[in-house]
């Protein structure tokens, strides 16, 4: 019988094992993170096309097939090629160089999308484009860096364009109308860095109109040198019904003329600035303008809350053709509204003075009636006021037997103001006792908004 015996390894195979090991997991370790033909980012895969920089020429990986192609020396045709085939591109990190314009026309949902990846435009651009806003809805541009070149929204809808950087270009985002409109564009989180103009509404061209509506402009930052523009709405561009939030306005720091914030030659009609910063450090500033209203604007901004205006301005809003400006705790004022006449003692058909998009806090109205009054002719003035909740309050009057002028006592305006409401308008009409009337009733007066 045979006594049991032990099986003993040396250590110097041990040792041999450990190397080996080692060594197949450093191979595994350089398949995962090296692998040449995959994308570097994880989150690439969830897109149609990868492309790569690779020396002088870019690879073109299409994520689906796992097919790859080299476009010689052409970031534009390696990119426009895989937008041709599919919706989706992935710009892993490299310095991809335009020789001709991107074009994205006439795709829902497309998005060119990068991690890393420069730009390098030499005067092109990247358009989304669409015949009509309803054949290009919803593209997506993020995480790139732009040098001298240009992001186009042409005929499109929900466009977002986030976390980007424009340096050194002519203009880093133009919106244009040239069929239909683009509206609901969102621009967050972008640097605008030595741009001539940072963001531009264009002025509509062919069968289009002006609106820009429902666009937000959001946490974006704006470093204006001379003769430049950080936001350029055009004449006939109709940037309403927006907002911009928590912007930066950064200008005077080496050069110091003919800088703007804010160009308005168009229409701003309700759009909000929400802690909107303008910065100024020159000390002998030369055309140095946070907001100028052109000569073809027709709506400024409303200023709501945080606007600042830091440093030292030509002015902080130029203002030479004198266009009402609104915001949260303004004054206002109206002169001369005319009211029509009924006669019979019939109402005529009411006017309401309104400050939207703001609420009217008070309102103190002067009543002018002119002209000359027949025997025992009487005109009433009746004033009410319309609440947010479609609501016409019950209206004072003012009577005049003959031309003159008045103003409502503190009693009527009690009567008027409701125990809690908002108040949208002032509802003004005016009646005559005959028949006939050669009187003219005027409303003018001043109040508070917000």
């Amino acid at each position: 019988m045979q006594a049991n015996s032990k099986i003993t390894i040396s250590k110097r195979v041990i040792a041999v094992l450990l190397v080996a090991l080692l060594a197949l997991s450093a191979f595994n370790t350089y398949m995962i993170f090296e692998r040449p033909s995959g994308p570097a980012d994880s989150n690439a895969i969830s897109y149609d096309f990868v492309v790569s920089q690779n020396g002088n020429n870019y690879q073109l990986k299409n994520m689906l097939t796992g097919s790859t192609t080299i476009v010689s020396r052409s970031a534009s045709s390696a990119i426009n090629t895989a937008l041709a085939q599919a919706n989706s591109v992935y710009l892993n990190p490299g310095t991809y160089t335009l020789s001709g314009n991107v074009l994205v026309s006439n795709k829902m949902n497309a998005k060119i999308v990068g991690n890393g990846a420069t730009i390098i435009g030499n005067g092109y651009k990247i358009i989304i484009y669409g015949e009509n806003y309803t054949t290009s809805q919803y593209a997506t541009v993020s995480g790139l860096t732009i040098i001298n070149g240009t992001l186009r929204i042409e005929n499109s809808f929900g466009t977002t364009i986030s976390n980007m950087i424009f340096e050194n270009t002519s203009t880093g985002i133009e919106i244009a109308n040239t069929n239909t409109w683009s509206e609901n564009t969102k621009i967050e989180d972008c640097s605008f860095i030595n741009a001539t103009e940072g963001i531009a509404f264009r002025t509509p061209t062919g069968n289009a109109t002006g609106s820009y509506a429902s666009t937000v402009i959001n946490s974006c930052f704006f470093n204006i040198r001379d003769n430049s523009v950080g936001i350029n709405i055009e004449p006939l561009a109709t940037f309403s019904d927006s907002q911009l939030q928590d912007v930066r306005m950064w200008m005077g720091q080496d050069e110091v003329i003919n800088q703007t914030g804010l160009l308005d030659e168009g229409s701003m009609d309700q759009t909000l600035l929400i802690g909107v910063v303008f910065e100024s450090f020159t000390d002998v500033p030369n055309d140095m303008f946070a907001i100028d209203l052109g000569q073809t604007c027709i709506y400024a901004p409303t200023l709501d809350g945080g606007v600042s205006f830091l440093g030292n301005w030509t002015a902080s809003i130029h203002n030479p053709y004198s266009i009402w400006i609104s915001g949260v705790g303004s004054a206002f004022e109206r002169e001369n509204v005319n009211v029509p006449v009924g006669v019979n003692s019939q109402y005529g058909a009411n006017v309401t003075i309104q400050t939207l998009p703001l609420q009217i806090f008070t309102f103190e109205p002067k009543i002018q009636v002119d002209g000359n009054f027949t025997n025992n002719e009487t005109v009433t003035v009746r004033i009410r006021l319309e609440f947010a909740d479609n609501v016409i309050s019950n209206g004072v009057t003012q009577t005049f037997i003959s031309s003159g002028a008045g103003w409502l006592s503190n009693d009527q305006m009690m009567q008027l103001y409701p125990s809690q409401d908002i108040i949208l308008g002032v509802v003004i009409d005016a009646q005559s006792s005959s028949s006939s009337t050669n009187a003219v009733v005027t409303v003018s007066g001043y109040g508070t908004a917000g």
